[in-house]
């Protein structure tokens, strides 16, 4: 039995941060992805937005009756966005999207299906997508690159694509990680340190066609950096017990 069996029901999480004009597409696009495949709940969390995001979100809960909306008052980043979403999820399995419409919600049910495929080892706690072929601009195309070459070399968490925001994950995995911020960046890192295993995928990545980045590039190189060291610090802090045969789970 995996440690974390999966009964068809599923709690998406999307942390999003003046998206006005995104939201609608995006919330039709998962419904459609899920019916059918999933009993489903759609949690979108609006981190501070100062746009039309909150009154369009308003608006789909009487036409979306998966969909469930937490504000933060103020901007507090993604990550802590994304802790807010997980916390309040209703069910034990969590996929994420970002919310900008890059990533295409009909992964979603590939996703299920590696989770679902009783072949896989029953320590899977983390399936990470991995965008093979970007759409976005060569910077931010050539950051990521070198951003996710450095970290496998440092963390070794054989992730090709750590920061992807398609993922789908065990929660009560998530909330037993260390809680800091830009940890989503980290998350095969971090699953691995605690004996899960994880799974990537390669899933599509669509160009922006609505809005700009909220979540943008400035002063992540010097951020990843420290970040990065923290994390290699709490992956040599932590030892895991072999259990012994007969012992009294």
């Amino acid at each position: 039995m995996p440690k974390h069996a999966y009964h068809g029901q599923l709690s998406v999480v999307v942390p999003v941060r003046n998206e006005q004009d995104n939201i609608e597409p995006l919330v039709r696009e998962i419904v459609s992805a899920l019916t059918g495949v999933a009993d489903f709940e759609l949690v979108y969390v609006d981190d501070g937005s100062t746009d039309a995001t909150r009154a369009r979100l308003d608006a789909l809960k009487a036409q979306v009756p998966q969909l469930r909306v937490i504000r933060h008052r103020t901007a507090c980043g993604q990550s802590r966005a994304l802790c807010t979403g997980v916390r309040a999820a209703r069910y034990a399995w969590i996929a994420t999207l970002d919310g900008d419409g890059q990533n295409d919600p009909l992964e979603l049910p590939r996703l299920l299906a590696v989770l679902a495929d009783p072949a896989h080892s029953p320590r899977l706690e983390l399936i990470a997508g991995w965008r093979a072929q970007r759409r976005d601009s060569t910077l931010r195309c050539l950051s990521s690159r070198v951003a996710n070459a450095v970290r496998a070399r440092v963390l070794k968490d054989h992730t090709a694509d750590s920061a992807c925001g398609i993922k789908l994950f065990a929660r009560e995995t998530f909330l037993q990680l260390p809680d800091f911020d830009h940890m989503h960046r980290f998350l095969p890192a971090l699953v691995k340190r605690q004996g899960g295993e994880v799974v990537s995928i390669p899933v599509s990545h669509r160009a922006r066609l609505r809005g700009r980045s909220h979540y943008g590039i400035h002063n992540r190189l010097w951020t990843g950096l420290i970040d990065l060291a923290g994390v290699l610090w709490l992956q040599r802090r932590i030892k895991l017990p072999v259990i012994e045969p007969g012992s009294d789970l």
